[in-house]
């Protein structure tokens, strides 16, 4: 058994952090085990699950200090010999985690791209600065599509050295349910009206405030709707007031974090999404999965786009060009789109088998090498 050190903010239920939970689900465990490096000190909704499937999670400095970070890890590895492969998903702040690994020796360094774009504002400037080195340091490029990919490596790096990693999801979860839709809407009161969906983390990148926006357009439009987001984060105060503020907080309800959101979908009519950026978002995925139609801002990449039932606009087009296309969709019969999601490489048993058989294969070549 080879085990995996996975660089990670910290193990809540994030977009990046709940495809990993997939993958580690479906690995043989007994062939690859995961452990997982948080940077923060908060603890994570999975590390109890990570701890009951064999895995350890380490806590960082933080990156703060890089000195202090990079005296953290090399007693880390000091103290865990066995790591030969590290696997990061730190944004810009992989580099961290890769300057470490390479400075002790650690033969196999992943960086694996998640998004398009740094963040905007002065503290991110620094992650601008850095992103260009990770190249220089990892050994092997890996990305959830390939504008993320080209993004964080450059396009000449990810078209000579990479791996494309889908987002997979397990489809049977997620394929839509009239029993639980009815169950979900008559405990919340939503009745017959129509419910748009969100799920995300309540942080900038996401953009909920102009989803708020929007759906004042939409409830003006019709006043029979409802938008329910799910999730959590440092913005959830701000949003909630801000939803005062316009009027519509009797028809917006935030739930904070669920472990029952693929049954969710199901209660939704539509899907929305108003990020400034992404990666490729697996709850994109998912809410396909249950052939849920999704509005997705611009700025996702096309590759989200598995089914029929997507739709994009602008980031900087109007709430009412937004309204329009949501109360445009027409709800039709929803049906099992399972054969298209696994056709399209998104079936976690497959892709956890896949992202296996990389890390035996990439600790294999390490090891014939050392005779």
């Amino acid at each position: 058994m080879i085990r995996i050190l996975h660089s990670v903010s910290n193990m809540d239920r994030g977009g990046i952090e709940t495809m990993l939970m997939n993958f580690y689900r479906n690995i043989d465990r007994n062939e690859v085990q995961f452990d997982f490096l948080a940077n923060k000190p908060q603890p994570g909704d999975y590390d109890e699950e990570i701890r009951e499937l064999g895995g350890r999670v380490f806590i960082s400095p933080g990156f703060m200090s890089y000195k202090k970070y990079v005296e953290y890890m090399t007693d880390l590895f000091k103290q865990n010999p066995e790591y030969k492969i590290i696997h990061t998903h730190n944004g810009s702040l992989m580099l961290y985690a890769l300057k470490s690994a390479k400075k002790n020796d650690i033969p196999i360094r992943i960086a694996h791209a998640h998004a398009t774009s740094v963040p905007v504002g002065l503290k991110n400037e620094v992650k601008k600065l850095i992103r260009p080195m990770i190249k220089y340091v990892a050994t092997d490029y890996w990305g959830c599509s390939e504008a993320a990919g080209k993004f964080y490596f450059s396009e000449k790096r990810w078209n000579e050295n990479h791996q494309l990693i889908h987002n997979a999801i397990n489809v049977s979860d997620f394929v839509f349910s009239e029993k639980k839709r009815n169950e979900i809407r008559k405990e919340y009161g939503f009745g017959d009206k129509f419910v748009i969906g969100h799920v995300g983390r309540l942080a900038p990148q996401k953009n909920q405030k102009k989803l708020l926006e929007v759906f004042l357009e939409v409830h003006r439009r019709n006043p029979n709707t409802h938008l329910v987001i799910i999730g959590t984060g440092e913005l959830e105060s701000k949003l909630k007031e801000y939803s005062k503020e316009l009027g519509i907080d009797n028809s917006v309800t935030f739930t904070g974090v669920l472990s029952n959101v693929n049954e969710w979908y199901s209660a939704f009519d539509v899907f929305a999404m108003t990020s400034l950026y992404e990666g490729l978002p697996v709850v994109a995925i998912e809410a396909q999965a249950s052939d849920l139609p999704c509005i997705l801002c611009n700025t996702i990449t096309p590759e989200v786009k598995i089914t029929d039932n997507v739709k994009f606009a602008g980031l900087n087009d109007s709430p009412e060009h937004w309204a329009k296309i949501i109360l445009d969709f027409k709800p039709e019969a929803r049906v099992s789109r399972a054969d298209e999601l696994q056709k399209a490489g998104y079936d976690i048993k497959a892709e956890a088998q896949r992202m296996q058989n990389l890390y035996l294969d990439l600790y294999n070549d390490w090891k014939e090498k050392q005779v």
